[in-house]
């Protein structure tokens, strides 16, 4: 666990906190669902799962717990301390809106509902204002409840007319008193929290409004003010705006955080991408033939393009709906190609991003492998049903030159003998590796294990092949005869994923479903080095 490892470098009180809790939680099994600080910082407010459902506070000084209390029947999912007033909070959740108060005398939370009328809520967001007048707590109906908290009761709600789009994930007071709303579907909205008499029946009070609005890419899953931003302007068009600019952060569920600016004389906002990175689960990754600077990798719905040093994005490509399953750098560095779950091949521009060309029906199921020969003129994929194809890759066409049906499973690696051009291996879950004759289009030589082979490499003297797969065995073969010359238990408990060899042939790298990336050294089968890191299997590795 990461964050039980960092507690042991730091030794300040919440950092003790935090690896307390941490324990509690491995000891009763049972989610962390929200937690909140008080606002003298002397106790931590604790929210249990949808299996425990108990508020409880903390002692942030000695990390004991001082008292808990279940909460409402229904599922609660977020809780928040008064800001002036320490021993208050407010908890939401599914169908429930409770006060809280910490009893010190008797060392009891005592609850209380908010007086919600006629109105059902689910909340998912909730946030109290600095003079803990008012509590707002945004719903899956795409609304959010101003609650006094004086008097427990619903005073307000909004945006009227148009409600946001699924739920309201996130709500946040600004410098200016006003609240950022973030939604489902991305759009991150400015409520003006001043209730004004309707002008038909001064008794009643029109909904909240929304004053601005700008649309993210995915779901607002938090939002937090830079408190150094917050500068007064003259008022603009919008005096709900309160004449303030800002920077905001805001997180969303497809691993973007965005810097947010608002503008009061404008009443506009504007926001650029300060971070990202893939949301689902990262299917390759490549660098260009002896350059370093840059790598590629893909996933679900997209390609990117990084820069190396800086840890930035250069280039997205987008294709929704579709899964792209492999990728590479052509040796000459004028295209990627790429393989993707519709069993098409395609060809981008690395600088530009733009479709070079289509190889329609390259494979019945999904393209799983891609390789490149080192003249950059031909190009090997493996698919899903076990086929292994060679493309002539020109100008103006693509056109296949064979095709092998020797796999019974799919082909999940290819790699080609570079010096040569003339051979090619490909690393299926049939239990086999084929070493390839591409000039005659025919199998040479068979490598047979117990297990799913998974990926295989040559050395760079291309003598021998090492393969990895679900046995957990790194094995090396010999790559004229297919004899195996060295097996290495490569992992203790987990399938090895993926291997790469550094261009000198001295390190030989692993990763797989352990969550660990291994340095071994070539010759020896020595592990020297263990990388700790991710916190999902390794699918893939590269050396540049």
């Amino acid at each position: 666990m990461p964050s039980t490892a960092s507690c042991f470098l730091h030794s300040d009180p919440c950092t003790t906190l935090a690896y307390n809790l941490i324990s509690a939680c491995v000891v009763v099994q049972v989610k962390i669902q929200a937690l909140s600080f008080s606002a003298d910082e002397q106790m931590l407010a604790s929210l249990g799962g949808q299996d425990d459902n108990s508020l409880v506070l903390w002692d942030v000084a000695t990390g004991e717990a001082i008292c808990g209390s279940p909460t409402h029947q229904d599922f609660v999912l977020c809780c928040r301390f008064f800001n002036t007033q320490p021993d208050k909070l407010i908890t939401a959740g599914n169908y429930n809106l409770q006060i809280w108060t910490y009893d010190r005398a008797n060392n009891k939370l005592r609850p209380e509902d908010v007086k919600l009328g006629n109105l059902q809520r689910q909340f998912r967001s909730l946030a109290v204002d600095q003079q803990d007048m008012f509590a707002y707590a945004g719903s899956t109906s795409g609304d959010v409840m101003q609650v006094s908290l004086d008097h427990a009761v619903l005073r307000n709600t909004g945006p009227g007319k148009q409600p946001l789009q699924l739920s309201v994930t996130a709500v946040t007071e600004t410098p200016a008193g006003t609240f950022l709303l973030g939604s489902g579907d991305g759009t991150l909205a400015l409520l003006n929290p001043v209730s004004e008499p309707s002008p038909t029946n001064p008794k009643q009070l029109k909904k909240l409004a929304v004053t601005a609005s700008i649309r993210l890419e995915g779901g607002v899953t938090s939002i937090i003010i830079d408190p150094g931003s917050g500068k007064a302007l003259p008022l603009g068009r919008n005096p709900a705006g309160g004449g303030v600019t800002y920077t905001a952060y805001v997180g969303t569920d497809r691993c973007n955080i965005y810097r947010v600016n608002y503008d009061p004389i404008n009443n506009k906002f504007s926001s650029e991408v300060v971070q990202t990175a893939h949301s689902q689960k990262i299917n390759g990754l490549a660098f260009p033939v002896q350059y370093g600077e840059v790598f590629v990798t893909c996933s679900a719905g997209s390609i990117r393009v990084w820069h190396l040093a800086g840890c930035r994005e250069l280039l997205r490509i987008n294709l929704p709906n579709l899964e792209c399953k492999c990728v590479t750098f052509a040796p000459d560095g004028k295209t990627i190609i790429s393989g993707w779950s519709d069993g098409k091949i395609r060809g981008f521009g690395p600088q530009s991003g733009k479709l070079l060309y289509i190889i329609n029906d390259a494979h019945h199921k999904a393209v799983t492998a891609i390789a490149v020969t080192s003249d950059s003129s031909r190009l090997i994929s493996g698919g899903e049903e076990g086929m292994v194809r060679i493309w002539r890759l020109g100008k103006q066409y693509q056109s296949m030159e064979a095709s092998m049906k020797d796999h019974k499973g799919p082909v999940n690696s290819i790699i080609v003998k570079q010096s040569t051009d003339d051979e090619c291996v490909s690393a299926s879950s049939d239990g086999s590796c084929i070493i390839w004759d591409m000039r005659a289009g025919r199998r040479r030589q068979s490598l047979f294990a117990n297990t799913f082979f998974l990926s295989v490499v040559y050395h760079p003297d291309e003598s021998q092949l090492v393969t990895a797969g679900t046995d957990r065995k790194i094995t090396y073969w010999d790559a004229y005869d297919g004899q195996a010359i060295r097996v290495i238990e490569g992992s203790d408990n987990a399938q090895l994923n993926t291997l790469a060899v550094d261009s000198d042939g001295e390190v030989l790298l692993s990763g797989g479903s352990d969550k660990l990336v291994k340095l071994w050294g070539y010759d020896e089968g020595q592990c020297y080095f263990v990388g700790v890191g991710h916190s999902g299997e390794v699918t893939g590795l590269a050396v540049a």
